[in-house]
Formats: C-alpha cells, structure tokens, sequence
C-alpha cells in the first residue's frame, strides 16, 4: 500500500469474532497491535449498532495510541461517529461520489471489486484503494460471490494505479501464488482470527510475504 493513502503495509487484518476463538474483537485486536499490524479493519455484519459503536470506541483509541489505521466496514455513519481512519464499502453500498460527500478528503475510501468494470469504475470514483477478490473460495463472509481467479487479479496489477488489497481465502499455503504476480498488500482474516498464538501466526505471515512479494521497480 502506498503511503499517500494512510498507509504503507503488506498485511491488513480484519476482524471477525465469530472466528476469534471465544475472544472478543478488542482482545484481537490487541494482539494484532502488539503484532506490529499498522492496518485493521472492524467487519461486524450481525451485531446491534449500540454494541458495535461500543467496540469500535475502544477500538479508535487503541489504533489511535498505536498508531494503526483503522477502517470501518460498510458503516458509513459509525465511521464518521467514532473518527475513523476509513471506510470500505461494498458494490451494493452507497456510491463512492456520494460516500465522499460524507465523510470528506481525509477519510480514506475503499471498495470490494469483482471484475475489470468496477475496478475502473472505482478509479474513476475516487477510491483511495480497491479490494480484489475473492481470491478463494471463502467462509468469512455470507453471500459472497464465487472466487475470481488470477486473471482478475493480472488484471488489476497491469492496468489499475491505486493501490489494491488481495482477499477472500488467503492463508499462508497460497500467499506466494498469490505475491508473485505483483501483488503489494493481502488482507487475511480466519488464518489470524483463529490462532492460538496472534502473535506468532503474524510474524510467519510477514515472513512468508518477505519471501514471496515482488519488488517494485
């Protein structure tokens, strides 16, 4: 990820507590902070708005003290409420045009992408960055679309200029086939979420990244 756009890493890391292991999303993300992660994002889809206001207060100040980008998912208005760094939104959400009316130049922008169209479409809206994927098949998420393939991805490295993040089924077995065709940034979530040690699946993370990424020239 490029540094104008609030962040420079090759590991964001989302949170899911149905997958924590009995932990709640604040004791994970704890340990991804003392990880050395400088990018989370909050993805609660189920919870009451109260109880994820809570956790994403306790959340700002965390990632605030740490320095860590922190990035809402899909609300908008909880974003903007609790100061966060960002917000990522879906293909069925909000436009982006609209999205920035709301919460303004500083606030970086994501958005989920699927195919060529909607990766341009994105650029052209004004995204600060794109998801790509799934890259795999994927259980982290409910009506998520089928898996699309490296070509989507070969795609977007040769042809979009704002930085991306590859998703959806990504773990350490196929980080490297997934690194090798040009990609700068994953995003990993039950690899990490259902590790006994955070700390420790982190730090393989990052080496098998180390050893898998292709330098830009």
């Amino acid at each position: 990820m490029k540094e104008k756009y609030g962040f420079n890493t090759e590991l964001y890391c989302i949170t899911a507590e149905e997958l924590s292991m009995g932990r709640s999303n604040i004791e994970v993300v704890k340990e991804m902070i003392a990880a050395g992660v400088t990018i989370i994002q909050y993805r609660e889809k189920d919870k009451k708005m109260k109880d994820k206001y809570s956790e994403c207060c306790i959340i700002r100040a965390m990632t605030k003290a740490a320095g860590v980008t922190f990035i809402v998912n899909d609300d908008i208005d909880l974003a903007m409420i609790v100061q966060a760094d960002g917000v990522h939104i879906g293909q069925d959400d909000l436009p982006i045009e609209k999205v920035r009316e709301l919460v303004g130049d500083k606030m970086i922008v994501g958005i989920s992408t699927h195919r060529p169209a909607e990766a341009q479409q994105a650029v052209l809206s004004g995204a600060d960055y794109i998801g790509v994927g799934p890259m795999f098949k994927t259980a982290t998420k409910k009506d998520v679309c089928d898996p699309v393939g490296f070509e989507y991805l070969d795609y977007v490295v040769k042809n979009i200029s704002i930085p991306f993040v590859a998703i959806g089924g990504i773990k350490i077995n196929n980080i490297p086939e997934v690194m090798k065709r040009g990609t700068q940034c994953v995003a990993i979530i039950s690899e990490i979420t259902t590790a006994h040690d955070i700390a420790g699946k982190i730090s393989e993370i990052k080496e098998v990244i180390k050893n898998s990424i292709v330098k830009e020239k």
